[in-house]
């Protein structure tokens, strides 16, 4: 049995998609992941994932002197994955971006082990810059992504089989939510801070309405005996959460933004904007904006009189419910796939 060692991680934005590709892989071939001892490494585990540590080192944006020791950093981290590759001997490693995909696809590039990455959002991330020339493809969520690469191909974004196909009413029942559409508002895996601030200040108005689902983040739940505002500080069963929402506030953070459309969720963005990121979900935002696809509010216009405002816009927004509706947004896990059993069957250069 062929043997395949994934990586990616920082977040879990990084860690997700593999697994939803695992899900699929797992009794074909031998999997293991390699990373971090971050959130990778809880979901991993959770998972029965045999897991790999490594020390990652991760880029400070905007501190060159936090940055410094950042070269032997990485060379120490190569040579642990190195190490790693050597024991394990993986047939290919299957990178996801994040800092915690760059010492190993440097490690099996090296040792001539064929390395595979997937990017999610429209630019590439610079753990994917880095590696990309050392790939043998790199596969992307967007078609405009994949253009400007050599060896880039479309696929699509790998998203989790279980969101799919949830019983509806099943799910309202589990949260308690009545008869009033319901607003699903999360930031993220571990919140928003602005969006939690903002959302609190109005919930009061809005739950006059409708049904919130606040997912904020752990740590960050307050009390509450408003009817209609049910918070989760961290969701273990996403699937059942969308099953439930008939609108959605979110982030603009490639997975979300993939689930959401996929599902045909009408969701209002509010995009994490250039400064606090690289600019990347402020042009996935605008990607799915321009095909009619979702709704924007821009995080400086963010006020709690905005925020209300852009709800019962989006409740109103007949026309991107048709576009939602017409769309097919198909889930890039199967052309992966076909990507993986090429690499392990090309022969080395």
């Amino acid at each position: 049995m062929k043997k395949i060692m994934f990586c990616g991680g920082g977040s879990a934005g990084h860690v997700i998609p593999n697994i939803a590709l695992c899900d699929q892989l797992k009794g074909s071939f031998g999997l293991c992941y390699m990373g971090t001892g971050g959130i990778e490494s809880e979901i991993c585990k959770s998972k029965g994932l045999p897991f790999y540590t490594f020390d990652g080192v991760k880029l400070v944006r905007g501190k060159i002197i936090c940055n410094l020791s950042i070269p032997a950093k990485v060379h120490r981290s190569i040579k642990q994955c190195e190490d790693i590759l050597k024991e394990v001997k993986p047939d290919l490693l299957f990178c996801k971006g994040g800092y915690a995909s760059y010492p190993p696809a440097v490690a099996a590039a090296k040792m001539g082990i064929p390395v595979l990455t997937h990017e999610s959002d429209i630019s590439l991330g610079l753990a994917n810059k880095m590696i990309a020339p050392k790939c043998r493809r790199v596969l992307t969520s967007f078609p405009s992504t994949a253009v400007k690469l050599k060896n880039g191909v479309y696929t699509g974004a790998p998203i989790r089989r279980e969101l799919f196909g949830r019983d509806r009413i099943m799910a309202k029942r589990a949260f308690g939510v009545d008869l009033r559409p319901t607003v699903l508002v999360f930031g993220g895996g571990s919140g928003s801070k602005a969006i939690n601030q903002c959302l609190r200040a109005c919930i009061s108005d809005i739950c006059k309405k409708y049904n919130v689902l606040h997912i904020c983040g752990r740590g960050n739940a307050v009390y509450s005996n408003l009817n209609g505002y049910k918070q989760i500080e961290y969701a273990e069963d996403m699937g059942e959460i969308y099953a439930c929402a008939d609108y959605a506030v979110s982030r603009c953070g490639a997975n979300a933004a993939a689930e959401l459309i996929a599902l045909r969720i009408p969701t209002l963005f509010i995009p994490l904007e250039n400064g606090a990121s690289r600019g990347d979900q402020t042009d996935n935002a605008n990607y799915f904006l321009k095909r009619g696809l979702c709704r924007v509010l821009h995080e400086s216009m963010l006020t709690p009189s905005a925020l209300g405002e852009e709800i019962d816009r989006l409740i109103a927004d007949k026309q991107l419910k048709a576009a939602l509706k017409e769309n097919i947004f198909k889930r890039g896990n199967e052309r992966i796939i076909q990507e993986i059993l090429c690499a392990l069957n090309e022969p080395l250069n």
